[in-house]
């Protein structure tokens, strides 16, 4: 087997909303939008999110209602400018940026849905035996 490829979905009541954060805090584009469903992408790091709509039939019923213990983790070169962005916006920010003891400098802030996204940058360089 070969994994051709693997995102995650967001579920959302605010598809608009959701999408114009993701693309206006980290600059993601939109590949795919409509009524149910959008693809946002990142050509520099082949980076893809999806956000569906909750309450569509393609979701079942019994994950409907929460996320059930997932954050979503986006690594980027600097995340002071995004610190500086998202406090522009008037996102909330659940963690201002603070350096973790695995070599990440780390900001935590919530989507419109309340869906928590860490936005990190290394501090360090990566062990090269991962």
């Amino acid at each position: 087997m070969t994994i051709a490829r693997s995102f995650v979905n967001i579920l959302s009541d605010q598809l608009a909303t959701t999408r114009d954060f993701y693309v206006d805090l980290l600059g993601f584009q939109v590949a795919y939008d409509s009524d149910w469903f959008v693809q946002l992408v990142d050509s520099g790091s082949e980076t893809t999110i999806g956000i569906m709509a909750r309450d569509h039939e393609l979701v079942p019923d019994h994950v409907r209602g929460g996320f059930g213990g997932s954050y979503l983790t986006i690594v980027v070169d600097d995340v002071e400018t995004v610190y500086a962005r998202a406090k522009d916006l008037g996102i909330p920010i659940v963690e201002e940026p603070r350096d973790l003891f695995y070599g990440q400098r780390r900001l935590l802030v919530t989507d419109p849905n309340r869906f928590l996204v860490d936005v990190s940058s290394p501090t360090v360089s990566p062990p090269t035996d991962l």
